[in-house]
C-alpha cells in the first residue's frame, strides 16, 4: 500500500455518534457528542469530551451526571440536529419530539426513543485544549426489551449510528466476534 502523510488530526474513525442528555426532568438539555468511549472495565467507565463554550458543558459540570444516548440511524438526522444548536435557545426534546425518560440512578433525563441509554456519574474533569474529557462511572445501563434475546444483548437490533470524517454512517453487518481469530477449528 501507498500511503500519504499528513499532519496529526482527530482521525479516528469511526465514532460513535452519541446523543448526551443532562440537566433534570425539567429543564435539560441534548448535545451531540462523538468523542465517546469506554476507558476501563472494572469499573466502567466512560468518557465524554465537550467543548467549554458549549451549553451543555456548564449543566453536567455543575450536576456531575450525564446520560449517553446511543442513537439509532434511523435518528441520525435529530442528532445532527441537536448538535447544531444550542440549547440555550432550542429545548431539544421538544423540537424533535423526544420523550424525556426518568433514569433509575440519575436526575439527568434519558432519551426514550433510544434503544440503550447509558446513566453516568462525572469522577474528574480533565482540560485537554479546544474540548475537556469528562470521566465518569457508568452506574446504570438501560437497554429497550426489544434488544435482548434472553440475557443477551443484541445489539444488531438497534441500527446504531457512527460517525466519520465529517459524516454519519449506519453500523452494518457482523464479521466476528471477539476470540474469533484464534477460536479452535471443529474436528471433522
Amino acid at each position: 500500500m501507498s500511503k500519504v502523510t499528513w499532519q496529526g488530526g482527530a482521525l479516528i474513525a469511526p465514532v460513535p455518534s452519541v446523543m448526551v442528555s443532562c440537566g433534570d426532568m425539567e429543564k435539560s438539555n441534548i448535545i451531540t457528542v462523538a468523542w465517546c468511549g469506554i476507558t476501563n472495565t472494572v469499573p466502567p467507565k466512560t468518557y465524554i469530551s465537550v467543548r467549554p463554550s458549549r451549553y451543555s458543558f456548564d449543566i453536567i459540570k455543575e450536576s456531575g451526571e450525564f446520560v449517553i444516548n446511543l442513537t439509532p440511524a434511523a435518528l441520525a438526522k435529530k442528532a445532527d440536529f441537536c448538535g447544531m444548536y444550542t440549547g440555550r435557545k432550542v429545548d431539544k426534546f421538544a423540537k424533535c419530539g423526544f420523550t424525556k425518560e426518568k433514569s433509575s440512578k440519575l436526575s439527568a433525563p434519558m432519551i426514550g426513543e433510544c434503544p440503550i441509554s447509558i446513566e453516568c456519574k462525572v469522577t474528574d474533569i480533565i482540560p485537554l485544549g479546544s474540548h475537556h474529557m469528562f470521566l465518569a462511572d457508568i452506574v446504570a445501563v438501560n437497554v429497550e426489551k426489544s434488544m435482548l434475546e434472553g440475557d443477551k444483548l443484541c445489539i444488531n437490533r438497534a441500527h446504531l449510528c457512527a460517525f466519520a470524517h465529517g459524516e454519519y454512517y449506519k453500523l452494518g453487518e457482523r464479521i466476528g466476534k471477539f476470540g474469533f481469530s484464534v477460536k479452535n477449528k471443529r474436528k471433522k
